[in-house]
């Protein structure tokens, strides 16, 4: 963890914001006071989620292919009778 002045971190934020990259926390202070903190953000999963991992845990039924009731479809077509 390396802590540094605001008029310091203002001059070399790049070579903190490489710190921060390789893994380190810069902690800013204002007056020697800490004020806030820089980390890394964690990384995305590199590998991609694989698929199927909810197979089995619900079944669509039947129903769910049937048409349905005329007064559904007025109501998201949002027209009267």
């Amino acid at each position: 963890m390396i802590w540094v002045n605001m008029h310091q971190a203002k001059t070399h934020l790049s070579r903190y914001v490489a710190r921060v990259v390789a893994g380190e926390t810069v902690v800013l202070c204002r007056r020697n006071q800490p004020v806030a903190e820089i980390r890394p953000l964690p990384q995305p999963p590199v590998e991609p989620r694989p698929f199927g991992l909810a197979k089995g845990a619900f079944s669509v039924p039947p129903s769910f292919f049937e048409p349905l009731p005329d007064e559904e479809i007025a109501a998201f077509e949002e027209r009267g009778e």
